[in-house]
């Protein structure tokens, strides 16, 4: 991969693509907390309102691929800008949304840039640095998704409470427009990466090793949005405490998700394979300890602290997929956040099956433990295979 060589200080390279994690983790992790504001104010129940989130993240889904592949030739700078001038227009119209089924369109439409400017911000991140401090880059911007869910979230979820839920969609509109002149300011303004083609991106996907990554956390992630997507409600139904304590609670839980960020990122710098590992059985853990915790709000926030430390996985996967894509590495990193996104849409509709069929809003807990096992088997399958092709090719 070809070194980029920034006109400004990496630093303010790094802020400028972490504003745009601040943006899409406020509007992606606040969707979720306000769901029972706007459940109420579009006259639909809490798992219909889910499906909200689901649209969000299956424009996800759709658009990284999409975008990556046809967008090939593009400067990386000109794409981030204009990722979040879609990502800017997608938020207003959702603030706008006047029922139901215009949000779930908005909401998908919003979605589409979400992986793409992940992904490529990413690679930008990695080539700042030398080899062995690629996940810690990486890491830096995701920390702006992070911090999201300490700051962003708790005031988009208090701007819902006080004065509309709209408000919540408004300011991430905002946010992505100050995103897009940082990244015009600070961002290298380097041509297309050399040999760059839609063809040559579509490489990834005949490459096994991608496919079980993504697997990895398409599964594995799954468990954290069961429980998130419905802790507001939890908190409101189980635990019994006021609306006023719920930006608080998502408070912790980003700073669980900041530490954990971190933290695998420096470990998975030194030890990759077993980071994503231990990540996966934190996670576990974890989220099986969420339904004996949701009564008592003490016990609440520390297990939320931990579940949050689990959203270390993703940069970890996200420099396994750098190692694993050959020169395919746009479509591969955008598509991480696919992955990512199918876990967002599939933990929140296994929770919400799980709630509708009677078992409780705490069932979320076993849900998302049952997905972190998953994706731990599935990291199991990546590593037989991954071995298996080593002693082949030693054998030839």
């Amino acid at each position: 991969m070809t070194d980029i060589k920034p006109a400004v200080h990496p630093a303010l390279v790094l802020f400028a693509l972490a504003m745009g994690g601040f943006a899409i983790g406020t509007t992606e992790f606040a969707a979720m907390s306000l769901l029972p504001y706007f459940s109420a104010g579009l006259s639909i129940d809490a798992p219909t309102a889910g499906h909200v989130i689901s649209a969000y993240a299956l424009g996800v889904v759709v658009g990284a691929p999409i975008v990556a592949v046809l967008a090939a030739r593009l400067p990386r700078r000109t794409l981030l800008i204009g990722l979040m001038t879609m990502f800017a227009l997608g938020n207003a119209l959702s603030a706008l949304s006047p029922t139901y089924h215009w949000m779930l369109l908005f909401r998908f439409l919003s979605g589409l840039p979400h992986g793409a400017y992940f992904g490529v911000a990413a690679l930008v991140a990695a080539s700042l640095v030398p080899a062995n401090r690629r996940a810690q880059a990486m890491a830096r911007v995701m920390a702006g998704l992070t911090i999201a869910t300490v700051i962003g979230v708790p005031v988009a979820n208090w701007l819902g409470q006080a004065i509309g839920w709209r408000w919540g969609f408004g300011i991430v509109a905002a946010l992505a427009l100050l995103t897009a002149l940082l990244v015009w300011a600070f961002a290298p303004r380097d041509p297309a990466p050399e040999g760059a083609s839609p063809l040559r991106e579509l490489g990834a996907l005949r490459r096994r090793q991608v496919w079980l990554t993504l697997g990895t956390g398409a599964i594995g992630f799954g468990g954290l949005f069961a429980v998130y997507t419905y802790v507001a409600s939890t908190m409101l139904e189980v635990t019994g405490v006021s609306g006023d304590l719920l930006p608080v609670i998502l408070g912790i839980f980003g700073i669980g998700m900041t530490v954990g960020n971190l933290g695998a990122a420096w470990a998975a710098d030194r030890a990759l394979m077993p980071t994503a590992a231990g990540v996966l059985l934190w996670s576990a853990f974890s989220l099986a300890l969420f339904p004996f915790a949701a009564g008592n709000i003490w016990a609440l926030s520390v297990d939320i602290f931990l579940i949050g430390l689990g959203g270390g996985l993703g940069v970890v996967l996200q420099t396994r997929l750098m190692d694993v894509a050959g020169d395919a590495q746009t479509l591969a990193a955008a598509l991480h956040h696919s992955a990512f996104n199918v876990a967002n849409a599939v933990g929140p509709w296994l929770g919400g099956m799980a709630i509708a069929a009677g078992y409780g809003w705490t069932s979320t807990g076993w849900v998302g433990c049952a997905l972190a096992l998953g994706g731990l088997a599935m990291l199991g399958i990546a590593v037989l295979d991954d071995q298996k092709t080593e002693r082949s090719l030693a054998t030839c």
